[in-house]
């Protein structure tokens, strides 16, 4: 957010967003706060050196794909022990010297393909004890590392699957299967291209980050408050103006911005209490700053996750994937305009006063 920005929303949703996107640690130590500025700045500086044509151009530090998902996933696992606590109970003001361990031994694994990986290329499907121990290990630390970030839910998915993978002999009948031997199972998560380090990783790694960045330059930039006041601008006047300005304003903050929770943020705090103030009550406030806000995803060029995954997976460019987005999002957005306006007529709310320009002549 911009420091304008910063000053109008109060401090604990500044600390909410804090803690959803970059982690909920404040460390008070110089040492600790300096490492958790340079690493996610070395990460930037690396994904733009992988994006950008220099590397072919002077000859310097050329990787492959699979090299470069293993750097990716390094630093990420590094930062989730660094700058996410384990429990919401557990200290952040300092980082643990357990969590710097387990965020080096995280990020070891994770880059394990990447330091190995002329000794891999070798021996294709005869890994040794290492990669066995480092494939567990890697495994169990990115669970880890996905329930502190991403909460509980996705990690028991993950582990569901993984159960089943290698105990499905023991599974009832209809779901039964051979099973797969703990070689097979690592050789194929961590120690190949076809799990962890397969197509949702190599999307993060080509397509997400850099797309990530752009939108976050762009509102560090001003882009989101510009925005809220030409939504404003437009609609504030009209009846039910300031709801229908969120929708609008949502829906321009979702062209760069892939994050729901960032989207809500940015322009929710301004607009929730002025639709209260209209006479909107706080729950048709809120579900309408939700509802417009979660439909930015979908709202072209910078879009969720899920629309890269579609590239890779279906195999088409991510310019057919925003020309067939296109349309489907502005009919939403119409569709919650439209919604709100007929919720303003069944409550007789009004628009905001326009401002009039007054003059000496």
């Amino acid at each position: 957010m911009t420091a304008a920005r910063k000053q109008a929303v109060p401090d604990d949703v500044q600390d909410f967003v804090a803690e959803v996107e970059s982690g909920a640690r404040n460390p008070v130590g110089a040492v600790p706060k300096k490492i958790l500025f340079f690493v996610p700045l070395i990460w930037t500086l690396f994904q733009l050196w992988y994006a950008s044509p220099l590397p072919f151009i002077l000859n310097v530090f050329v990787i492959n794909d699979t090299e470069a998902r293993s750097i990716h996933l390094a630093f990420a696992m590094f930062l989730s022990y660094t700058a996410y606590p384990t429990f919401k109970s557990s200290p952040r003001e300092y980082i643990p010297i357990q969590d710097w361990f387990l965020a080096l031994v995280a990020a070891f694994c994770s880059a394990y393909l990447f330091i190995f990986y002329e000794q891999m290329s070798s021996r294709p499907g005869l890994p040794t004890n290492l990669d066995l121990v480092v494939g567990v290990i890697g495994l169990i630390l990115l669970l880890e590392a996905t329930r502190r970030a991403l909460g509980p839910p996705l990690m028991i998915v993950a582990l569901v699957f993984l159960t089943y993978t290698f105990f499905g002999p023991y599974m009832p009948e209809v779901i039964a299967h051979k099973g797969a031997s703990l070689v097979k199972g690592m050789s194929h998560y961590w120690l190949s291209t076809e799990g962890v380090f397969g197509v949702a990783l190599g999307v993060s790694t080509g397509m997400v980050f850099m797309f990530v960045l752009f939108g976050s330059l762009l509102e560090s930039a001003g882009a989101g408050n510009y925005f809220i006041r030409t939504a404003y601008a437009g609609l504030g006047h009209m009846r039910g103006g300031p709801a229908k300005a969120a929708v609008v304003s949502s829906g321009l903050t979702g062209l760069v911005s892939g994050s729901s929770i960032a989207n809500v943020v940015t322009t929710g705090t301004f607009t929730i209490p002025l639709m209260k103030k209209v006479g909107f009550p706080a729950e048709k406030a809120g579900a309408v700053e939700v509802a417009a806000s979660t439909n930015g995803q979908l709202t072209p060029p910078v879009m969720g996750a899920a629309a890269f995954l579609m590239v890779e997976y279906v195999g088409i460019s991510y310019v057919e994937v925003i020309k067939h987005a296109f349309l489907p999002a502005i009919i939403s957005y119409i569709a919650l305009v439209y919604i709100v306006h007929l919720e303003a007529c069944k409550m007789g709310l009004k628009g905001m006063e326009k401002p009039v320009t007054r003059t000496l002549a």
